[in-house]
This record gives structure tokens, sequence and C-alpha cells, in this order.
């Protein structure tokens, strides 16, 4: 029986995918082998020993001490892809809203409440401040082309936009997904010269922080119109502050606002709405659920952020999971500690991922539980599973 974690509430279409004979889900137990959560910040939270994985039923894990998972052998899953959908259809309404003022039309229509007959000519004198243009022919630059950015080139192509992509690690998945007529973009400046529109999609990390600051900014054109539906982070405040007051940034539409840019002109704050649809949290916590099922139950890893993509379908009695460092003469050590208990090897997968790898080790009989000890005790291991 395995104890799963719940941190945040969790759709009963996940919750739904652990099987009650095998599995028991609460908000409070003190052991578990799995944590599912959705933003609920970890980083004071102890780690118990029991922890085996944490699944996020989202894409970010900001909210999640990858590092110190990583030194006590935690898998950390994510779900790409899942709340694409929702999130595409934001940014879209994003796009507009950032050309035709609507937000601003409505505020100030609002103020036309008791004018009484009055309201129609009011209306149509006072329309004119709220023109704003059509995106059809104009050009977007989509930053990040991962299965959110592909959607949302993809759409503003069938919008009539001409649509510029750039993604130096572009996958082969995602290139299948992408429209040939999307022009792809070899060089980032070529995103800021040339575009009336950009929106960000790209994880935040050292490389993408403060991605728009000055000198980005004075490539673009004037009246620029930037969509942030990623990270906040991704674009220096003050700098956007300076931009938008000197009119080069005609709207700055984010999803992640903050006292600075609320204190700003020409900014449409949207309180982190993307994936907020009944339809993306049921497909984030059966996606989380389903990698944790497979990893508890066969050891299998798909969307881990710290461990290697690495799965194999189950072969003979036994099976041997070692998470670990990348460094030399670890399979040679894993095979001669198996050899030492009279197992043989039937099928072996290895997998690395930066400075962490992890290998699957089928064997032809039961293995006893000293082959974990006697594993976990080489240099640079970080866990060790054995199925039966």
């Amino acid at each position: 029986m395995f104890d799963i974690l719940t941190l945040n509430k969790i759709s009963a279409l996940g919750l739904n995918k652990f099987d009650p004979e095998k599995y028991a889900i609460s908000d409070s137990c003190e052991n578990p082998d799995g944590i599912i959560l959705r933003s609920f910040a970890m980083h004071d939270m102890e780690l118990p020993a029991s922890l085996k994985a944490v699944a996020r039923a989202g894409a970010g894990v900001n909210n999640i001490p990858i590092d110190a998972c990583t030194e006590k052998g935690i898998v950390v899953f994510n779900t790409p892809g899942a709340n694409a959908n929702a999130v595409k259809e934001l940014v879209i309404a994003g796009l507009f809203l950032s050309s035709r003022n609507i937000t601003g039309g409505i505020e100030w229509a609002k103020t036309l409440h008791g004018k009484g007959a009055e309201v129609p000519k009011l209306v149509e004198k006072g329309k004119s401040q709220f023109v704003g243009p059509e995106i059809k022919g104009k050009k977007l630059g989509v930053i990040g082309l991962g299965a959110i950015g592909v959607m949302v080139a993809n759409t503003a192509h069938q919008l009539g936009m001409d649509v510029i992509g750039y993604d130096p690690y572009l996958t082969i998945d995602a290139a299948w997904h992408l429209s040939h007529r999307i022009h792809k973009a070899l060089d980032i400046n070529e995103i800021f010269a040339n575009c009336d529109y950009i929106t960000l999609h790209v994880p935040l990390n050292d490389s993408t922080k403060n991605m728009i600051q000055s000198d980005s900014l004075k490539l673009m054109k004037d009246g620029v119109r930037i969509l942030n539906f990623s990270r906040g982070g991704l674009v220096n405040e003050a700098h956007l502050a300076a931009a938008l007051e000197e009119k080069k940034v005609a709207c700055y539409v984010t999803d992640f606002p903050t006292e600075a840019v609320l204190s700003m002109e020409n900014v449409i704050a949207i309180p982190h709405l993307g994936a907020s649809t009944p339809e993306s949290e049921d497909n984030c916590a059966e996606m989380a659920a389903c990698e944790l099922v497979d990893y508890l139950e066969n050891g299998n890893i798909t969307n881990s952020v710290n461990f290697p993509a690495c799965a194999m379908a189950r072969e003979g009695k036994g099976r041997v999971t070692i998470l670990h460092k990348n460094i030399p003469n670890m399979l040679s050590q894993f095979s001669s500690a198996m050899a030492e208990k009279h197992l043989n090897i039937l099928n072996m997968i290895n997998k690395n991922k930066g400075e962490n790898a992890y290998t699957i080790m089928d064997v032809d009989s039961t293995i006893d539980a000293d082959i974990e000890g006697k594993i976990k005790g080489i240099d640079g291991v970080l866990g060790v599973r054995v199925f039966n």
C-alpha cells in the first residue's frame, strides 16, 4: 500500500487514477510515498524520509525545492502540455486585449451609469479614445516553442498574423506540431527587431531572467505590445516602466501582477488565470497521478524535471532502479553488485540528465532486500528501489 499526500485540492479525475486497493490518499499523512500538489510552497517543508516522488499538477515547479529533492533521491514530476490549451486561449485573448483597449473601454463605459437617455450619444462621442489596431497582418514573435508556444503560433497564424518563432532547443515533437507556415528565427534579435507583438513562452532560469530589459527593448519597434504568460521574472520591471512611459511599449499584458506592475499605465494585469479552467485542472491532475503511479509501481520516469525520462517494460521476476550521479564506472559497479548475488540481468537501460542519471535493471529471479543496501553504499548513488 502506497501513501499519497495531497498538498492542494486535486481534481477527482486525477485522484481516481489511484487504485484504492493500492493507495491511501490523505491531506495529512506523515510518511507519504508520493506527494501530489498544485501551487503549495514546499520550500519550508521537511521532506519525509519515506518520500519517493513529488508530482506537480502543472508545468512550473518554482514552488518545489528541486535541489533538496534531488540530493534525497526524490523524483520531481510536472505535467507539460496538460494546461497548454487553457494558456493558449488566454494568450490569444491577451492579443486582442492589448490591441483594442477593450478593458479601458469597459471601465469608461461604467462611468456613464446614471446618464440616462444621454448614454448612446456619449458612447458615440467618447469611443474614439479607445481605437486600436487589428491583429490581422501584424507580425507576432513567439519566444519559446514548447507545447504552449506552438499552439499560440499556429492559432495566431490561423487568425491572419505573420508569425515568427524562436527556440534554440526546439524538440522533434514540437517541430512536428508546428505549422510549416511559421517562420523560424535563428536569432532572438530577429524577433525583437521585426515584431509588432511579442509573446514569451520560456521557463524562468538564470539564462532567461530579465530577458526583456533595456537592451532588448531598444531593438524593438516603437509601440510594440508584449505578452507574458510564462513568469514575471522574464521582464525587468524597472526597464519596462521606462519603456511604457516613453511609449516604446504600447501595452504590456501579464498573468503575473506585482505591486510595481500594477502602478504602471498601459498594463493589463491578469491574476494568474492561465491554467484556471476546469479542463486544465483535470488534465494536469490526471497526468500527475499517472506519472506517480507508473513510478511507484514500475520505477518508470516520465516528465521529471530533475532526472531523465527513463522507462522500460517489465521483464523477469525482479527489478532494481537506481537514482545516481552521472559519473564514470557506475554501471560496472551496479552489475558487479548484481553478480555477487547471482542475479542475471535480462534487460537494462541507463539515461542521464545533466549531472543526474537513472538506471533500471530487470533480472531473472526475485531480489533479496539486502541488495538495496549494497547498491546504496556505492559513492554517487542517491536512491535505490527494489521491485519483486
